[in-house]
C-alpha cells in the first residue's frame, strides 16, 4: 500500500506515547514493503536530536497547542486555508491508496472534511480524546456553526451567507459542521477510549481495539530473582497533577522508616508544579531523586530499578510506560483509571490501588517489598504477557490487517474482508 500518515507531531519531535507509537509503526510498515509518507506539523520540541528523515514533511501549522498562539478569526482563516492547501497538494502528489490519521490535536479539523469529500479510504487511530472532546472545541468549525453566536459572529456569518462568500470559501477551506464527519474505519488503543468516544455522542461503537505496541527487543530486561530485594522504585512520565506524582510522594512519606528503599522521579513538567514536588521532598526528607533525559535512555533506566509506580489519576486511554516496564521485567503498582484496567490484574500481573489514595499506595509498596514470591510472580507474568500480546510485531500484524481490510471494505471495493478479532486474547 501507498499510505499517507497524517499527524500533529512525529519523532524526534514528540511529547507523549501517541507520537512514539506513530514513530514505531511507520518504519515497521515500511519494513513490510509499504510506501509510507508522513505529513505532520512544523512544531519543534527543544533538544530533539537531529535525524535523517525520509518521506516526512513537516509543513502543517499548529493552532493554539504547544505554546502556539490562539488566532483571531481572520488570521485563523489564513492558517486553515494553508493547511487544507498543503493537504490537497500532498494528496495530489503522493496519490495514497489510504490515509492513516493519527493525532489531530492542534491541527485544522477542517482537513477531515477535505479527506471525506475526496473519498480517499481513511483509517483513524485513536489514542486520546481528540474526537470525543477536541472536535467540539475546534475554533474554526465552532465559529461557523455554533448555534449561539456572538453579535459580531452573527453579523459576519450572515454577510458571508448572503454574499455567497461562505460557499466560495468552503470549497477550499471547509466550514461544515462536525456532525457531518463520519468514522467508518477507526480503531482505538483501548475499550475504555472507544466507550468514552461513544458516550460523547460519536458513532464509533463499531471501532476495533488494537492495543499499544512495545519494542520488546529494546525493552528486554528479565524479572529479578526472588531473593533480590526491592530497593529502587521508579516513576516515569510528565510531572503534572493529573499524573499522581504527589500521591507517590505522600505514599513515600507514609512508608518512611518501614520501606528500606528510594524512589526516582524521571520526567519533566511545569516549573511551578515541579517546584512544589521538590519542596515536599525537602520538607519531609524523603529518599526521592529527580531526573530526566532522552527516550533512548529508558531501557537502561528500567534495568537500574526494581519496580514501577504508575500513579496516573486521569483516565489514560492506554499508557505505554507500564508496557515498557513490564517488558523490562519490573513489577508494577498501578491505578486502573481509563484503559489501564484492561492491562492490570491485581496480584496476577500487577498490584493495583485506587487513584489518588496515598494510604493504599503505601500499603501496596510494603506488600511488594515484603512478599518477594508475589513480587517475582507478578513480574514474570506481566513480562511474559506483554511480550506475547503487545510486541511490535504482534501489534503491527493487527494494524497491517486492519489497514488492508480498510481498502477491501471501502465503498466501491470489489471484495470484502472477513471480520477479524483484533484484541489480544489476554485482554
Amino acid at each position: 500500500m501507498r499510505i499517507l500518515a497524517l499527524t500533529n507531531l512525529y519523532p524526534p519531535h514528540f511529547l507523549g506515547g501517541y507520537e512514539l507509537i506513530c514513530g514505531a509503526v511507520v518504519p515497521a510498515l515500511r519494513l513490510r514493503g509499504h510506501d509510507v509518507h508522513v505529513l505532520t506539523s512544523n512544531h519543534e520540541v527543544a533538544n530533539a536530536p537531529k535525524v535523517r528523515e525520509v518521506k516526512v514533511e513537516r509543513t502543517l501549522r499548529i493552532h493554539g497547542f504547544y505554546g502556539h498562539p490562539w488566532l483571531n478569526i481572520f488570521k485563523l482563516a489564513d492558517l486553515e486555508a494553508y493547511n487544507n492547501r498543503v493537504l490537497n497538494e500532498t494528496l495530489d502528489r503522493v496519490q495514497p491508496d489510504l490515509v492513516y490519521v493519527w493525532n489531530m490535536g492542534g491541527l485544522s479539523k477542517s482537513m477531515l472534511h477535505t479527506l471525506q469529500r475526496r473519498g480517499i479510504p481513511t483509517a483513524f487511530y485513536l489514542s486520546d480524546h481528540w474526537i470525543a472532546r477536541g472536535l467540539a472545541a475546534d475554533v474554526w468549525l465552532r465559529w461557523w456553526n455554533t448555534p449561539e453566536p456572538t453579535f459580531p459572529q452573527r453579523a459576519l456569518r450572515s454577510f458571508a451567507a448572503v454574499t455567497g462568500l461562505r460557499d466560495r470559501f468552503d470549497k477550499a477551506t471547509p466550514t461544515t459542521p462536525i456532525t457531518e464527519l463520519k468514522f467508518p474505519r477507526v480503531y482505538f488503543c483501548s475499550k475504555a477510549l472507544r466507550q468514552l468516544t461513544v458516550d460523547a455522542g460519536w458513532d464509533v461503537g463499531h471501532g476495533a481495539v488494537i492495543y499499544c505496541p512495545v519494542n520488546t527487543a529494546l525493552f528486554d530486561g528479565e524479572p529479578k530473582p526472588v531473593e533480590a530485594p526491592l530497593r529502587k522504585l521508579l516513576y516515569v512520565g510528565r510531572l503534572a497533577e493529573d499524573k499522581g506524582v504527589m500521591t507517590a510522594l505522600k505514599a513515600m512519606r507514609q512508608v518512611k522508616g518501614r520501606f528500606n528503599g528510594e524512589l526516582t522521579i524521571f520526567g519533566r513538567g511545569d516549573a511551578d508544579y515541579t517546584a512544589k514536588l521538590h519542596a515536599f521532598v525537602k520538607e519531609h526528607q524523603l529518599p526521592v531523586t529527580f531526573a530526566s533525559g532522552q527516550q533512548s535512555e529508558m531501557p537502561r533506566i528500567y534495568r537500574e530499578h526494581d519496580g514501577l509506580l504508575f500513579t496516573s489519576e486521569w483516565a489514560e486511554p492506554f499508557a505505554l510506560t507500564p508496557l515498557e516496564a513490564m517488558s523490562s521485567g519490573l513489577p508494577v503498582i498501578g491505578t486502573t483509571t481509563g484503559g489501564s484496567r484492561e492491562l492490570f490484574r491485581h496480584r496476577v500481573n500487577a498490584l493495583t490501588y485506587t487513584a489518588g489514595d496515598a494510604d493504599m499506595l503505601a500499603a501496596r509498596i510494603l506488600e511488594l517489598a515484603g512478599q518477594p514470591e508475589l513480587r517475582a510472580t507478578i513480574a514474570r507474568t506481566g513480562h511474559d504477557e506483554v511480550r506475547a500480546n503487545y510486541s511490535e510485531s504482534a501489534i503491527v500484524d493487527q494494524i497491517e490487517r486492519y489497514l488492508t481490510e480498510t481498502l477491501e471494505v471501502w465503498p466501491g471495493a470489489k471484495r470484502k474482508a472477513a471480520p477479524a478479532e483484533l484484541e489480544p486474547a489476554a485482554a
